[in-house]
């Protein structure tokens, strides 16, 4: 399955190369998500909130309404997601589903506690827990900070707290590369959680590649210029 996306920084709707450049910008955010109404899913990511500068939940919120409602998609909802309470708050504006990434961490080991917590007050199939890597290492915080695991040695451990994992291959994302297939693969092997792999994907073949291996393809560069072939 593919599915678009959508991140938002200062009210707009952006595409970054490796999480620091901005590449390009779309004013009409809502013009996108009439572009992509056909598809099943929608990935909206607050920028802002990952990076800890500001919010667009007003935005955030109309997205995921006008996306249910209006054109029958479901939502992923993931950016800045690391207290319990502000879960229930993304889960209340009808996002089907919340992406973790930063807070399923804690001193460089997988924060546990917070993982129960947070699976006692929102059910597990509403939560995907997002493992982008980075040369390797397991990146937070906006892709700032990176720390010293790998996402295919704590896949198993975090099984319990969530429905699936978002994979991102920061080295390659926004740059249009090509999926790291290889890489893809060694995460297969280390779950049978659902993954939706991101990073570089540029052509239908990839999608395929992708699908073959049971893996949804979070797309965002390529759709956004219009060279998904």
């Amino acid at each position: 399955m593919l599915i678009p996306c959508i991140d938002l920084q200062g009210g707009q709707a952006v595409q970054l190369v490796h999480g620091r450049k901005r590449e390009l910008t779309v004013t009409d955010v809502f013009g996108l998500l009439r572009k992509f109404k056909k598809y099943a899913w929608l990935h909206v990511i607050d920028l802002d909130a990952a990076m800890e500068k500001g919010a667009n939940d007003d935005l955030v919120r109309t997205l995921c309404e006008k996306a249910r409602k209006g054109f029958g998609m479901k939502v992923r909802v993931g950016g800045g997601i690391r207290t319990v309470s502000r879960a229930q708050e993304v889960a209340g504006w009808g996002a089907n589903q919340i992406i973790v990434g930063s807070a399923a961490f804690s001193d460089g080991r997988v924060n546990s506690r917070f993982l129960t917590r947070l699976a006692k007050n929102i059910s597990r199939g509403k939560i995907v827990i997002a493992l982008d890597t980075a040369r390797g290492k397991i990146t937070i915080h906006g892709w700032i900070e990176r720390i010293a695991l790998q996402a295919q040695k704590v896949m198993a451990q975090l099984e319990p707290f969530c429905a699936g994992f978002l994979c991102t291959d920061v080295d390659r994302e926004g740059t249009m590369a090509g999926a790291n297939l290889a890489w893809f693969r060694t995460l297969r092997d280390a779950t049978s959680h659902p993954i939706i792999a991101a990073g570089g994907i540029k052509t239908r073949r990839e999608i395929a590649a992708l699908e073959k291996l049971g893996m949804d393809a979070a797309v965002g560069m390529a759709m956004y210029k219009n060279k998904l072939r």
